[in-house]
């Protein structure tokens, strides 16, 4: 013994007798009404809830194998997914990534040029905007090949797989409604579009993509999905949609039509809207009035960092609204709209956390938010914006729980009417319910 061995055993003592006060403590809260899961993992038959309204499809990547875990209200089915490896998911996700950033860098560097032609025209300005201008366009081109190819490669791994274990083989015919289906990918796929895989505009090919087949959406989480499906708390015939609108931001490219938007939200939900526009659409004003709408709507400039995705957010008119703004209140909110870019993208350091601002809003209470995976031109942001609010007050009420199906038709009419390249129609995404 030694003169410090009486202090060692009053310490492990102590500690001892902390844990069975834990135990107790916790063994008490397991008694209380709804906590008897406290501190345990969730048990299955209290998630199989989630896909009572269709299924959700978890996808695991692993470097041992991979598999959807497709989740029913009457069970789990595991399907396997031979084809899909992490190394080629890692693959893949870091040229799409790569490709993307580089069509950003050349698009702001094509503005940076037009600007030195309209301060100092001139033949070298000239020269330099037309280099620019070749630049973007071989960025452009090279980002919609890789698209093209990644979106089938989807298809064939994930999605096709997926949808034969749900049965749905085939386009719905006309009178039926359209199945659901909810995503939950983890690893490198969450931040890749599998709401967009197949194959699209290729001859013999019709209906093998997952726009032709179901509604998607995303959940981040089973437990999440459920929390969406629960009432609003205090459901009132008051309620209303802020408007957050910003045109001009400092530092920034101007957004022209955001004005569209405003203009199209305002006069829909006449006396049902608050504005903050400009200088008054500030993060203190957004934060104060979040948590007294139902809905919301963004037309900004939006941003993330692959690398610390819990610095993206909302560019507004004195700072960004970031992820930890959002997250550090709850809401009890029913529908969010982000117009604006990259909003449903995450980062690559953690990507199973899905660190977005959707994600964000999700979590802390807004039952439904339709967000973008990268930069969109303002222009499709506000047809999007256009055709999804007239669906949702088609019958002169406003609807956001078929913000999802609304989103969905809105989506099929860039690509099958407008004939626009999946780059323009592929970032929108909805999440929850």
């Amino acid at each position: 013994m030694t003169e410090t061995d009486p202090d060692i055993s009053r310490v492990v003592d102590r500690r001892m007798a902390l844990a069975r006060e834990w135990d107790e403590l916790v063994a008490q809260v397991r008694e209380l009404e709804g906590l008897e899961d406290f501190l345990r993992p969730p048990r299955l038959e209290n998630l199989l809830p989630a896909a009572a309204e269709g299924p959700v499809a978890i996808v695991n990547v692993s470097r041992w194998r991979c598999d959807a875990l497709l989740v029913r209200a009457d069970g789990v089915d595991v399907v396997p997914l031979p084809g899909l490896t992490s190394a080629a998911t890692f693959e893949k996700t870091n040229n799409y990534l790569r490709l993307l950033q580089q069509v950003d860098q050349a698009t702001a560097a094509a503005h940076a040029a037009r600007r030195g032609v309209d301060e100092q025209p001139g033949l070298s300005a000239v020269k330099r905007y037309t280099d620019a201008k070749k630049a973007l366009a071989t960025a452009v081109a090279q980002r919609d090949g890789m698209l093209a190819t990644l979106l089938t490669w989807l298809w064939d791994e994930v999605a096709a797989p997926v949808l034969a274990a749900t049965g749905f083989t085939s386009p719905p015919d006309d009178e039926q409604p359209w199945p659901r289906l909810w995503w939950c990918p983890t690893g490198p796929l969450t931040l890749l579009p599998l709401h967009a895989a197949g194959y699209h505009d290729t001859a013999g090919r019709a209906g093998d993509n997952v726009l032709d087949r179901v509604v998607s959406s995303y959940a981040p989480t089973l437990r999440a999905l459920l929390e969406a499906r629960q009432p609003l708390a205090q459901p009132s015939a008051d309620d209303r949609l802020l408007v957050v609108s910003m045109p001009q931001t400092p530092g920034q490219l101007p957004l022209e039509n955001v004005v569209r938007e405003r203009k199209l939200l305002t006069s829909l939900l006449r006396d049902r809207h608050t504005l903050l526009e400009d200088t008054s659409a500030t993060t203190t004003a957004v934060l104060d009035e979040l948590p007294r709408h139902r809905w919301a709507h963004f037309s900004c400039h939006g941003g993330q960092d692959l690398a610390d995705p819990s610095r993206g957010g909302l560019l507004l008119h004195d700072r960004v609204l970031t992820i930890p703004d959002i997250s550090a209140r709850q809401h009890d909110g029913e529908f969010a709209f982000l117009s604006a870019c990259k909003t449903a993208v995450g980062g690559t350091t953690l990507p199973d956390e899905a660190i977005t601002l959707a994600a964000a809003l999700h979590y802390t209470g807004y039952r439904r938010v339709i967000g973008t995976m990268w930069s969109v031109h303002d222009d499709t942001a506000a047809d999007v914006a256009e055709m999804v609010y007239t669906d949702l007050t088609a019958t002169g009420r406003f609807e956001p729980a078929g913000a999802a199906r609304a989103l969905h038709r809105a989506i099929r009419r860039l690509r099958d009417v407008r004939r626009l390249p999946a780059s323009a129609w592929t970032p929108f995404t909805h999440t929850g319910a």
